[in-house]
Protein backbone atom coordinates (compact mmCIF):
# COMPACT_ATOMS: atom_id res chain seq x y z
CA UNK A 1 0.00 0.00 0.00
CA UNK A 2 1.50 3.61 -1.20
CA UNK A 3 0.45 6.71 -1.24
CA UNK A 4 0.22 8.40 -4.52
CA UNK A 5 0.85 12.10 -3.65
CA UNK A 6 -1.58 14.44 -4.00
CA UNK A 7 -21.32 60.92 -6.82
CA UNK A 8 -22.48 63.84 -8.96
CA UNK A 9 -23.57 67.27 -7.28
CA UNK A 10 -27.17 68.77 -7.32
CA UNK A 11 -27.78 70.09 -4.30
CA UNK A 12 -29.85 72.50 -5.58
CA UNK A 13 -32.13 69.94 -6.88
CA UNK A 14 -33.02 69.97 -2.95
CA UNK A 15 -35.99 72.17 -4.13
CA UNK A 16 -37.81 69.20 -5.27
CA UNK A 17 -37.42 67.79 -1.96
CA UNK A 18 -38.38 70.50 0.36
CA UNK A 19 -42.53 70.03 1.82
CA UNK A 20 -44.52 72.88 2.26
CA UNK A 21 -44.67 74.68 5.78
CA UNK A 22 -47.43 75.15 7.75
CA UNK A 23 -48.10 78.52 8.50
CA UNK A 24 -46.22 79.41 11.84
CA UNK A 25 -44.74 76.26 11.86
CA UNK A 26 -41.53 74.92 10.78
CA UNK A 27 -40.58 73.42 6.93
CA UNK A 28 -40.75 69.77 7.10
CA UNK A 29 -38.61 67.73 4.31
CA UNK A 30 -40.61 64.87 3.15
CA UNK A 31 -38.26 61.68 2.94
CA UNK A 32 -38.40 58.14 2.45
CA UNK A 33 -36.87 55.50 3.34
CA UNK A 34 -34.71 52.35 1.76
CA UNK A 35 -33.37 48.79 3.40
CA UNK A 36 -35.85 46.55 4.76
CA UNK A 37 -36.08 44.85 7.92
CA UNK A 38 -33.57 42.34 9.52
CA UNK A 39 -33.05 39.41 11.96
CA UNK A 40 -34.93 36.07 10.87
CA UNK A 41 -38.23 35.62 11.85
CA UNK A 42 -40.88 32.71 11.76
CA UNK A 43 -43.17 35.26 9.15
CA UNK A 44 -42.71 35.57 5.70
CA UNK A 45 -39.96 37.88 4.05
CA UNK A 46 -41.17 40.64 2.05
CA UNK A 47 -40.52 40.98 -1.50
CA UNK A 48 -40.69 43.35 -4.05
CA UNK A 49 -43.54 45.24 -3.94
CA UNK A 50 -45.02 44.29 -0.68
CA UNK A 51 -46.65 46.99 1.11
CA UNK A 52 -44.36 48.67 4.46
CA UNK A 53 -45.13 51.26 6.63
CA UNK A 54 -43.55 54.30 8.33
CA UNK A 55 -42.03 52.37 11.12
CA UNK A 56 -39.79 50.03 8.33
CA UNK A 57 -38.29 53.16 7.23
CA UNK A 58 -35.16 52.50 9.19
CA UNK A 59 -35.16 48.87 8.66
CA UNK A 60 -33.89 46.40 5.65
CA UNK A 61 -34.43 43.05 4.34
CA UNK A 62 -31.81 40.97 2.20
CA UNK A 63 -33.67 39.69 -0.85
CA UNK A 64 -31.99 36.60 -2.81
CA UNK A 65 -31.42 37.58 -6.66
CA UNK A 66 -29.47 34.25 -7.69
CA UNK A 67 -28.27 31.21 -6.71
CA UNK A 68 -25.59 28.51 -7.53
CA UNK A 69 -24.60 25.04 -6.25
CA UNK A 70 -21.79 22.89 -7.22
CA UNK A 71 -20.15 20.06 -5.97
CA UNK A 72 -16.64 20.75 -4.50
CA UNK A 73 -13.57 18.61 -3.03
CA UNK A 74 -12.34 20.05 -0.45
CA UNK A 75 -9.65 17.23 1.18
CA UNK A 76 -8.35 14.44 -1.02
CA UNK A 77 -5.65 11.85 -1.49
CA UNK A 78 -5.09 8.84 -4.21
CA UNK A 79 -4.24 5.60 -2.54
CA UNK A 80 -3.27 2.48 -4.17
CA UNK A 81 -4.57 -0.56 -2.71
CA UNK A 82 -3.17 -3.78 -3.58
CA UNK A 83 -4.47 -7.54 -2.80
CA UNK A 84 -4.27 -8.16 0.96
CA UNK A 85 -4.17 -5.03 1.78
CA UNK A 86 -7.82 -4.21 1.99
CA UNK A 87 -9.62 -3.80 5.38
CA UNK A 88 -10.30 -0.65 7.17
CA UNK A 89 -7.87 2.45 5.99
CA UNK A 90 -7.40 5.84 7.53
CA UNK A 91 -5.88 7.73 5.17
CA UNK A 92 -4.91 11.96 5.83
CA UNK A 93 -5.80 13.75 2.81
CA UNK A 94 -4.56 16.94 1.76
CA UNK A 95 -6.38 20.13 1.45
CA UNK A 96 -7.70 21.32 -1.96
CA UNK A 97 -9.80 23.80 -1.83
CA UNK A 98 -11.26 26.02 1.08
CA UNK A 99 -14.62 27.35 1.41
CA UNK A 100 -15.15 29.98 3.45
CA UNK A 101 -18.65 31.58 4.34
CA UNK A 102 -18.99 35.25 3.69
CA UNK A 103 -21.55 37.82 3.30
CA UNK A 104 -20.66 40.76 1.19
CA UNK A 105 -17.49 42.28 2.66
CA UNK A 106 -17.41 40.65 5.76
CA UNK A 107 -16.42 36.96 6.31
CA UNK A 108 -17.76 37.44 9.88
CA UNK A 109 -21.21 36.59 9.95
CA UNK A 110 -22.24 38.67 13.17
CA UNK A 111 -24.49 40.90 11.77
CA UNK A 112 -28.66 40.11 11.59
CA UNK A 113 -28.59 41.11 7.97
CA UNK A 114 -25.94 38.46 7.07
CA UNK A 115 -27.74 35.62 9.05
CA UNK A 116 -31.43 36.50 7.69
CA UNK A 117 -29.72 36.54 4.27
CA UNK A 118 -27.73 33.08 4.75
CA UNK A 119 -31.33 31.47 5.88
CA UNK A 120 -32.87 33.04 2.74
CA UNK A 121 -30.26 31.46 1.01
CA UNK A 122 -30.94 27.84 3.24
CA UNK A 123 -34.99 28.16 1.93
CA UNK A 124 -34.26 29.53 -1.47
CA UNK A 125 -32.04 26.07 -2.17
CA UNK A 126 -33.48 23.95 0.03
CA UNK A 127 -30.42 22.63 1.39
CA UNK A 128 -29.10 23.01 5.03
CA UNK A 129 -26.70 25.53 4.33
CA UNK A 130 -24.36 27.06 7.02
CA UNK A 131 -25.58 30.05 8.69
CA UNK A 132 -22.46 31.10 10.67
CA UNK A 133 -19.14 31.60 9.99
CA UNK A 134 -16.75 28.90 9.68
CA UNK A 135 -14.47 27.31 6.53
CA UNK A 136 -13.49 23.85 4.97
CA UNK A 137 -10.04 24.53 6.44
CA UNK A 138 -11.25 23.57 9.82
CA UNK A 139 -12.72 20.18 9.02
CA UNK A 140 -10.50 17.10 10.03
CA UNK A 141 -8.32 16.10 6.83
CA UNK A 142 -8.17 12.08 7.76
CA UNK A 143 -10.85 9.56 5.94
CA UNK A 144 -11.57 6.38 7.88
CA UNK A 145 -13.21 3.89 5.10
CA UNK A 146 -13.20 0.12 5.15
CA UNK A 147 -12.20 -1.06 1.40
CA UNK A 148 -12.95 -4.51 0.33
CA UNK A 149 -11.35 -4.40 -3.16
CA UNK A 150 -8.14 -3.84 -4.57
CA UNK A 151 -7.64 -0.87 -6.79
CA UNK A 152 -6.63 3.08 -7.14
CA UNK A 153 -8.73 4.77 -4.78
CA UNK A 154 -9.28 8.90 -4.28
CA UNK A 155 -10.03 8.96 -0.12
CA UNK A 156 -11.73 12.81 -0.03
CA UNK A 157 -14.16 14.78 2.00
CA UNK A 158 -16.58 17.26 -0.24
CA UNK A 159 -19.46 19.33 -0.08
CA UNK A 160 -21.79 21.46 -2.06
CA UNK A 161 -20.78 25.03 -2.48
CA UNK A 162 -23.97 27.29 -2.85
CA UNK A 163 -22.84 30.84 -4.11
CA UNK A 164 -25.04 33.74 -5.52
CA UNK A 165 -26.26 37.50 -5.21
CA UNK A 166 -28.47 39.33 -2.94
CA UNK A 167 -30.10 42.84 -2.94
CA UNK A 168 -31.14 45.13 -0.63
CA UNK A 169 -35.26 45.26 0.35
CA UNK A 170 -35.92 49.05 1.39
CA UNK A 171 -38.81 50.47 2.80
CA UNK A 172 -39.42 53.69 0.21
CA UNK A 173 -42.24 55.97 -1.49
CA UNK A 174 -43.66 54.74 -4.96
CA UNK A 175 -46.34 56.28 -7.32
CA UNK A 176 -48.93 54.61 -8.04
CA UNK A 177 -50.60 54.20 -11.04
CA UNK A 178 -54.09 56.85 -9.51
CA UNK A 179 -51.05 59.39 -8.93
CA UNK A 180 -51.51 58.32 -5.43
CA UNK A 181 -48.40 57.83 -3.31
CA UNK A 182 -47.87 54.68 -0.75
CA UNK A 183 -45.09 52.71 0.88
CA UNK A 184 -43.34 49.67 -0.79
CA UNK A 185 -40.62 47.38 -0.15
CA UNK A 186 -38.23 48.22 -3.06
CA UNK A 187 -34.95 46.95 -4.05
CA UNK A 188 -32.39 50.00 -2.82
CA UNK A 189 -29.02 50.46 -3.67
CA UNK A 190 -27.32 47.67 -1.58
CA UNK A 191 -26.17 44.49 -3.21
CA UNK A 192 -23.52 42.07 -3.01
CA UNK A 193 -22.63 37.97 -3.25
CA UNK A 194 -22.62 35.33 -0.94
CA UNK A 195 -20.92 31.94 -0.43
CA UNK A 196 -22.00 29.12 1.70
CA UNK A 197 -21.55 25.38 1.94
CA UNK A 198 -23.43 22.30 3.66
CA UNK A 199 -21.93 19.45 6.16
CA UNK A 200 -19.22 18.10 4.33
CA UNK A 201 -19.22 13.97 3.62
CA UNK A 202 -16.59 12.25 3.30
CA UNK A 203 -15.81 8.61 1.73
CA UNK A 204 -13.62 6.68 -1.22
CA UNK A 205 -13.72 5.93 -5.10
CA UNK A 206 -12.10 4.09 -7.16
CA UNK A 207 -12.37 4.53 -11.11
CA UNK A 208 -14.32 2.12 -12.38
CA UNK A 209 -17.15 2.63 -9.72
CA UNK A 210 -20.44 3.78 -11.03
CA UNK A 211 -21.73 7.40 -9.62
CA UNK A 212 -24.49 9.93 -10.04
CA UNK A 213 -23.10 12.62 -12.44
CA UNK A 214 -22.53 15.98 -10.75
CA UNK A 215 -22.33 14.63 -7.44
CA UNK A 216 -19.50 15.16 -4.76
CA UNK A 217 -18.49 11.07 -5.26
CA UNK A 218 -17.97 11.93 -9.15
CA UNK A 219 -16.10 14.98 -8.51
CA UNK A 220 -13.25 12.86 -6.72
CA UNK A 221 -13.34 9.91 -8.79
CA UNK A 222 -12.76 13.02 -11.66
CA UNK A 223 -9.42 13.43 -9.39
CA UNK A 224 -8.17 10.26 -9.95
CA UNK A 225 -7.55 11.13 -13.73
CA UNK A 226 -8.87 7.48 -14.09
CA UNK A 227 -7.55 7.85 -18.04
CA UNK A 228 -3.76 8.18 -17.53
CA UNK A 229 -1.05 5.60 -16.25
CA UNK A 230 -1.92 7.05 -12.66
CA UNK A 231 -4.64 4.33 -12.08
CA UNK A 232 -2.11 1.96 -12.55
CA UNK A 233 0.74 2.82 -10.64
CA UNK A 234 1.95 5.43 -8.19
CA UNK A 235 1.92 8.83 -9.63
CA UNK A 236 0.30 11.57 -8.48
CA UNK A 237 -3.42 11.28 -8.35
CA UNK A 238 -3.14 15.28 -9.52
CA UNK A 239 -3.60 18.07 -7.08
CA UNK A 240 -6.42 20.44 -7.13
CA UNK A 241 -5.47 23.93 -4.91
CA UNK A 242 -8.37 26.21 -4.30
CA UNK A 243 -8.08 30.08 -6.38
CA UNK A 244 -6.40 33.07 -4.60
CA UNK A 245 -9.44 35.16 -2.83
CA UNK A 246 -9.76 38.22 -4.59
CA UNK A 247 -9.01 41.60 -2.78
CA UNK A 248 -11.62 43.13 -0.79
CA UNK A 249 -12.11 46.72 -2.20
CA UNK A 250 -12.21 49.04 0.85
CA UNK A 251 -13.31 52.54 1.69
CA UNK A 252 -11.61 55.20 -0.08
CA UNK A 253 -9.31 57.61 1.92
CA UNK A 254 -9.62 60.83 3.64
CA UNK A 255 -8.76 62.87 0.83
CA UNK A 256 -8.31 66.66 1.78
CA UNK A 257 -11.82 68.50 2.73
CA UNK A 258 -14.15 68.38 0.86
CA UNK A 259 -15.80 71.12 -0.82
CA UNK A 260 -19.23 70.35 -0.71
CA UNK A 261 -22.61 72.13 -2.14
CA UNK A 262 -25.22 72.25 0.86
CA UNK A 263 -28.70 73.24 1.04
CA UNK A 264 -29.59 76.57 1.97
CA UNK A 265 -31.65 74.68 4.70
CA UNK A 266 -30.91 73.25 7.75
CA UNK A 267 -32.83 70.16 9.32
CA UNK A 268 -33.04 68.87 12.79
CA UNK A 269 -33.01 64.93 12.31
CA UNK A 270 -35.42 64.03 15.43
CA UNK A 271 -37.13 61.31 17.19
CA UNK A 272 -41.32 61.35 15.66
CA UNK A 273 -43.23 63.16 18.28
CA UNK A 274 -40.62 63.54 20.27
CA UNK A 275 -38.48 66.59 21.62
CA UNK A 276 -34.68 64.51 21.17
CA UNK A 277 -32.92 65.01 17.69
CA UNK A 278 -29.49 63.80 16.81
CA UNK A 279 -26.66 66.29 18.26
CA UNK A 280 -23.56 66.55 16.86
CA UNK A 281 -20.08 66.37 19.41
CA UNK A 282 -17.64 68.79 20.49
CA UNK A 283 -14.71 66.44 20.35
CA UNK A 284 -13.48 64.68 18.29
CA UNK A 285 -13.92 61.14 19.93
CA UNK A 286 -17.39 61.69 20.82
CA UNK A 287 -19.83 60.71 18.39
CA UNK A 288 -23.59 61.57 17.31
CA UNK A 289 -26.15 61.69 20.54
CA UNK A 290 -30.08 62.16 21.06
CA UNK A 291 -30.12 65.29 22.92
CA UNK A 292 -33.22 68.11 23.06
CA UNK A 293 -32.90 70.82 21.13
CA UNK A 294 -32.33 74.68 22.90
CA UNK A 295 -30.41 77.94 22.46
CA UNK A 296 -28.32 76.28 23.95
CA UNK A 297 -27.60 73.47 21.60
CA UNK A 298 -25.07 75.71 19.33
CA UNK A 299 -26.37 74.68 15.93
CA UNK A 300 -24.85 71.16 17.26
CA UNK A 301 -28.56 69.89 16.23
CA UNK A 302 -28.52 71.86 12.85
CA UNK A 303 -27.79 69.50 9.82
CA UNK A 304 -27.59 70.80 6.30
CA UNK A 305 -28.02 67.96 2.90
CA UNK A 306 -24.68 68.57 1.07
CA UNK A 307 -24.00 67.07 -2.88
CA UNK A 308 -27.26 65.85 -2.98
CA UNK A 309 -28.45 63.12 -5.81
CA UNK A 310 -31.18 61.22 -6.16
CA UNK A 311 -32.02 57.51 -8.24
CA UNK A 312 -34.97 55.85 -8.62
CA UNK A 313 -36.50 57.57 -5.61
CA UNK A 314 -33.97 57.32 -3.02
CA UNK A 315 -31.75 60.47 -2.17
CA UNK A 316 -27.99 60.09 -1.80
CA UNK A 317 -26.23 63.08 0.64
CA UNK A 318 -23.59 64.16 3.08
CA UNK A 319 -24.72 65.16 6.42
CA UNK A 320 -23.30 68.52 7.57
CA UNK A 321 -23.10 69.29 10.76
CA UNK A 322 -23.70 73.16 11.48
CA UNK A 323 -21.99 73.61 14.78
CA UNK A 324 -19.10 71.51 14.68
CA UNK A 325 -18.59 71.84 10.47
CA UNK A 326 -17.90 68.44 10.29
CA UNK A 327 -20.06 65.44 8.06
CA UNK A 328 -21.47 62.45 9.42
CA UNK A 329 -19.46 59.66 9.52
CA UNK A 330 -18.76 56.24 10.35
CA UNK A 331 -15.27 55.26 11.55
CA UNK A 332 -13.26 53.32 9.12
CA UNK A 333 -12.07 50.85 11.87
CA UNK A 334 -15.39 50.52 12.73
CA UNK A 335 -17.11 49.54 9.43
CA UNK A 336 -17.83 46.61 9.90
CA UNK A 337 -19.20 46.58 13.32
CA UNK A 338 -22.60 46.41 14.14
CA UNK A 339 -24.19 49.02 16.24
CA UNK A 340 -20.83 51.00 15.73
CA UNK A 341 -21.51 54.76 16.69
CA UNK A 342 -22.59 57.33 14.24
CA UNK A 343 -18.92 60.11 14.38
CA UNK A 344 -18.29 62.95 12.24
CA UNK A 345 -15.23 64.20 11.23
CA UNK A 346 -13.66 66.18 8.67
CA UNK A 347 -15.73 66.23 5.06
CA UNK A 348 -13.83 64.30 2.90
CA UNK A 349 -15.16 62.70 -0.95
CA UNK A 350 -15.55 59.55 1.10
CA UNK A 351 -18.32 56.37 1.33
CA UNK A 352 -18.40 56.37 5.11
CA UNK A 353 -19.89 60.02 4.80
CA UNK A 354 -22.41 59.58 2.10
CA UNK A 355 -25.76 58.39 3.42
CA UNK A 356 -29.32 56.96 1.42
CA UNK A 357 -32.50 58.99 2.74
CA UNK A 358 -35.59 57.08 2.46
CA UNK A 359 -38.96 59.12 2.10
CA UNK A 360 -42.34 58.55 3.78
CA UNK A 361 -45.44 59.74 1.13
CA UNK A 362 -45.31 63.04 0.15
CA UNK A 363 -46.59 65.38 3.04
CA UNK A 364 -45.13 63.61 5.88
CA UNK A 365 -41.27 64.11 6.96
CA UNK A 366 -40.67 60.96 8.15
CA UNK A 367 -37.49 59.40 7.11
CA UNK A 368 -34.98 56.47 7.34
CA UNK A 369 -31.04 56.42 7.23
CA UNK A 370 -28.48 54.40 5.32
CA UNK A 371 -24.52 54.61 5.11
CA UNK A 372 -23.62 54.22 1.26
CA UNK A 373 -20.66 52.34 2.41
CA UNK A 374 -21.46 49.83 5.24
CA UNK A 375 -25.41 49.63 4.07
CA UNK A 376 -26.15 49.70 7.81
CA UNK A 377 -29.38 51.68 8.78
CA UNK A 378 -29.02 54.41 11.73
CA UNK A 379 -30.91 53.87 15.13
CA UNK A 380 -30.52 54.14 18.60
CA UNK A 381 -30.91 51.68 21.40
CA UNK A 382 -33.50 53.36 23.51
CA UNK A 383 -35.19 57.06 23.64
CA UNK A 384 -32.82 58.92 26.25
CA UNK A 385 -30.75 61.82 25.99
CA UNK A 386 -27.29 61.29 25.56
CA UNK A 387 -28.00 57.88 23.49
CA UNK A 388 -25.73 57.45 20.79
CA UNK A 389 -26.75 57.00 17.34
CA UNK A 390 -25.70 53.87 15.94
CA UNK A 391 -25.19 51.84 12.43
CA UNK A 392 -27.75 48.26 12.83
CA UNK A 393 -27.26 45.79 9.91
CA UNK A 394 -30.94 45.43 9.61
CA UNK A 395 -31.66 48.55 10.92
CA UNK A 396 -34.15 48.85 14.75
CA UNK A 397 -37.57 46.76 14.16
CA UNK A 398 -39.32 48.48 16.70
CA UNK A 399 -39.52 51.83 14.59
CA UNK A 400 -36.15 53.16 16.46
CA UNK A 401 -34.48 54.08 13.26
CA UNK A 402 -37.59 56.30 11.69
CA UNK A 403 -36.63 60.18 12.56
CA UNK A 404 -38.73 63.34 11.32
CA UNK A 405 -36.69 65.28 8.99
CA UNK A 406 -37.64 68.85 9.95
CA UNK A 407 -36.28 72.36 8.49
CA UNK A 408 -35.72 75.17 10.99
Amino acid sequence: MRSTGPVSRIGRSLVAMTATAAAGAVAALSLAAPPAAAAPTETTAPRPGDTCTAADLGTRHPYIKTTEVSPAITHFKGWYVTEGTTGQQTVSTDTTTVIAVSVGLNDTIETSFAVEALSNVKATVGLDVKLEYTSTSKESNSVTWNLTQPGYYGFYKGTKKVTGTYGSLNCNRAQQDDGSWALEWTEGPGSGSFTTFTTLEEGAVRCQDSVPADSIMAKAQALLDCGSAAAKADDPAGVVTSGASAEQPGPTGHSARAALDCSAEAYKIAVPGKPLSWGAPLLADDGVRLRPSSIFSAHLDNWRLCNVTEQNGVLEASLWNWGNGGCATVAEENAATDRAVLMTAPCAEDDLQRFYIYRDVPGSSKIGVQNKYTGSMMGYDRYADGEFIRQYSSGRQDGTGTFDLIGV
